[in-house]
């Protein structure tokens, strides 16, 4: 699969099959995230895989919005240190923008080893924090879903279905993208 096709491909779908995700699946996922760009290649990013005893605890740091993702076979958690990368002026802390990009290229090749893979925001990062045992310096930044594409909707909202059905409206270029300065449109 080339990179275009992965990118129109990806879905932060929301349902999921109950079977595991194998271990080589995994370890790919993982490798391509250790590749990943980051700045002064300090690689900010720690992930916490839960496949075993620790995925029951972190699915009960879900908030309630994400029931849909109890059904999945593997959470990933991420946290990072923010003392760990790049500190620049006016708050630019890196390690977020290091992390995002770890996350979108693992997201990618989750595309395509025909898994699902969808970060979420929805948790409780203190109840996370303490459940897995990440040192408090460290900021808990995401849960990544993952696991192959499911048929049972039952843990979907009637809005979560419908979403199921076709990838979301985006914005049109000229909204996002701009030429040489600020609201001058790429055309």
């Amino acid at each position: 699969m080339d990179v275009r096709e992965a990118v129109h491909r990806r879905r932060a779908l929301r349902v999921f099959d109950p079977r595991p995700v194998e271990e080589d699946k995994i370890r790919s996922l993982v490798e391509t995230m250790r590749l990943a760009p980051s700045c002064n290649n300090n690689q900010p990013w720690r992930l916490v895989v839960c496949t075993g005893s620790s995925l029951h605890k972190v699915k009960e740091c879900l908030s309630r919005g994400n029931v849909w993702a109890t059904a999945a076979p593997l959470i990933m958690v991420l946290a990072a240190k923010p003392s760990e990368d790049c500190r620049l002026s006016e708050g630019r802390d890196y390690y977020q923008f290091g992390c995002g990009m770890a996350v979108g290229e693992m997201l990618l090749q989750a595309t395509e080893l025909g898994l699902v893979a969808h970060p979420i925001a929805g948790f409780d990062p203190v109840m996370a924090r303490v459940v897995l045992g990440i040192p408090a310096d460290y900021v808990v930044i995401t849960f990544i879903i993952c696991g192959y594409p499911g048929a049972d909707d039952s843990l979907l909202s009637d809005r979560h279905k419908a979403q199921q059905l076709t990838r979301p409206e985006r914005r049109p270029i000229e909204h996002n993208f701009f030429r040489d300065t600020w609201g001058n449109p790429l055309e």
